[in-house]
Formats: structure tokens, C-alpha cells, sequence
């Protein structure tokens, strides 16, 4: 029975986009920071940075110095904003939200936020979805800066909410490059991966799959094989058979021992329950 399926057309389109060129943001500093400057990277604009972290929100205050709870309803799934060349998404809402955007002197020009219509079962979700949009309109100032070598980026609105997140490297920054997109079908079930150093290890079964540009089945699978090595972000269920859309990257020096790629899921395709 599958429980889960999305688009293959979605699931092909394009990710990756060139960052625009904008100016740096300035450089700030906050009380108790011991020096907060502007985000490091001299060669790199603000657009640049801003599309090679994850943002995961860390704290958010209204203009009264007061907490907005409502954008902190899952603390283990912090917001969190990704940016493209000229696109933001929201993660870890209800809904998968986003908008076009550019900066200019300073300032986050956002155009009207699109959201998919899921229902959101638990109203503080929904809430969640509301609270952000709210306050992604329109122009907000935006700061990026780094503190202990940790870039931070900070949106205050008109109305004088301040949002502060984290930056996390994207998979793309660690690598240091776009690394390549593939499917795997990963097998319900796991395998012995037969390592004489790590007795008793299961390994993911896994072979390749081929897409159309429709999303539809195309060429010949590949051979079944046991993978050994972890896909960053997958978890698999015993009994569930998975499609993931992944992206490969090169391992630049890796450990004698180690793998000479890694595997970044991007997307789960589809899922089945495989009855035993």
C-alpha cells in the first residue's frame, strides 16, 4: 500500500540556481556579543551567503522585547528559510511556502508568498503557517552577521519584530560543489553488509532508477547492491520501500577507510509498505 507520493515532475525540476550580486549587509552589534561583524567571506555577496546555509530560526521577539511563540510550535523542527537565486522557501511549516525575493541596500524585498492547501491538522501548525507569512511581506531589513565563526542572519519587519537564525552549511557548501542528482529505490528490507570490521552491520539495499522529463519510469533499474555507507537526512523504516531523489558528491581526501562519495537525500519520492 503506498502512503506517501509526490509529483515526479516536481520531483525533477531543476534545484540549484547562480546567486545574484548584491552589496554586503553592514555589520552590527548586539548587547553581550562579544564582537558580532559583518558575515565573513569577503569575495561573496550577501545573496551569495544567503543560499549556502540553511536558516533555522533561534529566536524571534515583537517590538515589545516580547517572545512570538507562535513561531516556535516544534521546537525539534525549527523554522527555517532556504534561499535560491531569487527564491525563498519555508521549511518546517504546515505548508510549503515561498517567495521571489531580491536585496537591495540593506533590505529584503519579498513578492507575494505562494503556499500549497494542506490541512493543517494541529492548529498551532497552522498558526505557525499564518505568524510567518505575516512577517515574510513586503520589505524587511536584513543583517547578516558571524558570531564565533557561526553566521547569523536577522530580519526585522516595519512593524519591529525581529527574527534571528542560525545558518547551517548547506550540503553544497561542505563539499564545495552542486554534486549530482540521482534516485535510488531503497529496498524494504536491510542486508548483512558483510564488513570484517564492524560485524552485525545491516547495510541499505539499494539500486539506481531513471526518470523522464513527465516523471514517468524510464531506461532499466540498476543491479540491487548493498550500500554501504549512510544517506545524510534518510531514515529508513524496516518494511518500507523508499524512492529518494539524492544528491552525489565527491569526497575531496577521503580516509583511507571511508567512502569517496556521499549521498545528501533531497526528497522522498515515494513510499510503500512492502507486506512481508
Amino acid at each position: 500500500m503506498k502512503f506517501r507520493m509526490l509529483l515526479l515532475p516536481l520531483a525533477l525540476a531543476a534545484c540549484s540556481h547562480t546567486p545574484v550580486a548584491t552589496s554586503p549587509a553592514p555589520s552590527i552589534s548586539t548587547p553581550g556579543a562579544a564582537t558580532v561583524a559583518a558575515a565573513r567571506a569577503p569575495s561573496a555577496s550577501g545573496s551569495t551567503v544567503l543560499s549556502q546555509y540553511h536558516w533555522q530560526l533561534n529566536d524571534a521577539i515583537d517590538s515589545e522585547g516580547n517572545r512570538i511563540e507562535a513561531l516556535f510550535v516544534r521546537p525539534d523542527q525549527p523554522l527555517q528559510l532556504d534561499f535560491s537565486a531569487d527564491r525563498l522557501n519555508v521549511v518546517n511549516g504546515c505548508n510549503n511556502m515561498g517567495a521571489g525575493y531580491h536585496v537591495r541596500k540593506g533590505r529584503l524585498q519579498i513578492g507575494p508568498i505562494t503556499s500549497t492547501m494542506m490541512a493543517c491538522h494541529q492548529p498551532a501548525l497552522s498558526a505557525l503557517d499564518d505568524a510567518i507569512a505575516q512577517r515574510l511581506r513586503g520589505s524587511v531589513s536584513v543583517n547578516l552577521l558571524s558570531r564565533d565563526n557561526a553566521p547569523r542572519l536577522q530580519l526585522v519587519t516595519d512593524s519591529g519584530d525581529t527574527l534571528s537564525f542560525t545558518g547551517v552549511a548547506t550540503a553544497e557548501t561542505r563539499y564545495g560543489g552542486p554534486g549530482e542528482r540521482a534516485f535510488l529505490e531503497v529496498a524494504a528490507q536491510t542486508v548483512p553488509c558483510n564488513l570484517p570490521l564492524m560485524p552485525g552491520k545491516q547495510c541499505l539495499l539499494v539500486r539506481e532508477r531513471h526518470f523522464d522529463e513527465q516523471g514517468l519510469p524510464s531506461g532499466t533499474p540498476g543491479q540491487w547492491q548493498p550500500l554501504h555507507q549512510d544517506i545524510e537526512g534518510y531514515t529508513h523504516t524496516p518494511g518500507i520501500r523508499d524512492v529518494l531523489r539524492v544528491k552525489r558528491f565527491d569526497i575531496s581526501n577521503p580516509p583511507a577507510d571511508g567512502p569517496s562519495v556521499a549521498y545528501v537525500l533531497d526528497l522522498v519520492v515515494e513510499s510503500e509498505k512492502v507486506s512481508q
